[in-house]
């Protein structure tokens, strides 16, 4: 089927349709991870957005039900160069297109991504509309236009689990997988490593947190009481948490006043509290700070950033659209790692009370392992404090 991209300066791209047949707005930027497409696909902090892969050949090795990072895809439209019409993978349960189809989602193949990538480098990631069924440019364009884009608009409240619970009460989800040679593939994916026990409660607020995330957590032998973003901060302290943790999530930061609102109450503790990505910058709002929009934003698994403190370099997985402003951050408060592409803060530290935060992806789901170290950190500091 016929597919067609809009952007809102009038640029129109036509393809080849996979997926769904249906038509969606949002924010078009890009990825320029070379694997990890399932684990974009359904993380969701790119709810609002239609996601373009740089890497030109997509879906070779299928969509399996173990490595998605949320109960669902969220991405609006999934935009790539060239669809794989192989699947290979003895894990795969799905094919990438079908997983679309699957879930309402519309697919665009047979364009130029490179050439899409590069206005978007330059004019700044754009709003657009994506669409596999039969569509006008006119009304494309104008579909494109008038879409009120992410600056002010609450996407966590979309995507945050509406109860709480506790994670993987029975150990069955977070375990490291492993592959035993000579083991038969049905029998394969059930091999697990052994867990530590979950010995330190702590609560975890979800924006939007991705599975892998909650893993990492575990195997440190932590008990996760996850909450939804919108509960007061009395209400996580009722849980008697050892820690708590802020995770990843989509849109705006500055549209999220009640989340600032709980974290400035928990942060007036002594708990210790540690925040990925969006949890960063909620962080850093909730200590004084101020956040604004990234041209294009950083969304990879390719992005150096330098540990200030050590002089070390990590190679970090990114999703974000939004930044803390340094110059906005009160004297208590120090930017402990910045992103050496164009200096942004990639880490905040307070300097007496036991917080800290990442704008990027430890968990690495896709992603290189260079800052999993971060979540024994986070129960090193936490031990210190009992």
């Amino acid at each position: 089927m016929k597919a067609i991209l809009a952007l809102e300066d009038g640029t129109v791209f036509h393809g080849r349709g996979f997926g769904a047949r249906d038509s969606a707005c949002g924010e078009v930027c890009f990825n320029t991870s070379m694997t990890g497409y399932q684990e974009i696909l359904t993380d969701p902090s790119y709810k609002g957005q239609i996601v373009t892969m740089t890497y030109p050949l997509i879906g070779n090795y299928g969509v399996n039900a173990q490595d998605v990072e949320s109960w669902r895809p969220h991405v609006a439209g999934f935009v790539i160069r060239e669809l794989s019409p192989v699947v290979s993978n003895w894990r795969a349960d799905f094919s990438l297109a079908n997983y679309l189809e699957k879930h309402g989602i519309p697919g665009l193949e047979g364009i130029d991504t490179r050439a899409l990538t590069k206005k978007l480098r330059l004019r700044g990631a754009m709003n657009g509309f994506i669409s596999t069924a039969d569509v006008s440019e006119a009304e494309a364009v104008e579909r494109a236009k008038n879409w009120p884009g992410l600056a002010g608009k609450d996407y966590v409240c979309e995507v945050t689990h509406p109860k709480p619970f506790l994670w993987d009460e029975d150990d069955q989800q977070s375990a490291n997988f492993n592959l035993i040679r000579g083991t038969a593939a049905a029998d394969s994916r059930q091999v697990r490593d052994p867990l530590p026990a979950a010995d330190i409660p702590i609560v975890a607020y979800d924006f939007g947190m991705k599975y892998n995330i909650l893993r990492r957590l575990r195997q440190q032998g932590f008990k996760v009481q996850v909450v939804p973003a919108t509960t007061p901060a009395s209400e996580a302290l009722q849980y008697k948490p050892a820690g708590i943790f802020l995770s990843n999530g989509p849109g705006d930061p500055s549209a999220l006043g009640y989340a600032a609102r709980a974290v400035s109450e928990l942060a007036a503790t002594d708990i210790p509290i540690f925040g990925i990505c969006l949890g960063h910058q909620i962080l850093g709002l909730a200590l004084g700070g101020k956040t604004f929009k990234l041209k294009f934003g950083h969304r990879g698994a390719n992005q150096p950033v330098k540990d200030l403190e050590t002089g070390k370099v990590e190679i970090t997985s990114q999703n974000h659209g939004f930044a803390v402003d340094a110059e906005s951050l009160p004297s208590s408060v120090s930017v402990n790692r910045i992103n050496l592409n164009d200096r942004t803060v990639e880490g905040l530290r307070h300097k007496t009370k036991p917080i800290y935060c990442v704008q990027y992806h430890p968990e690495a789901s896709p992603g290189p392992h260079d800052s999993t170290p971060l979540f024994k950190e986070f129960r090193e500091m936490i031990e210190k404090r009992a």
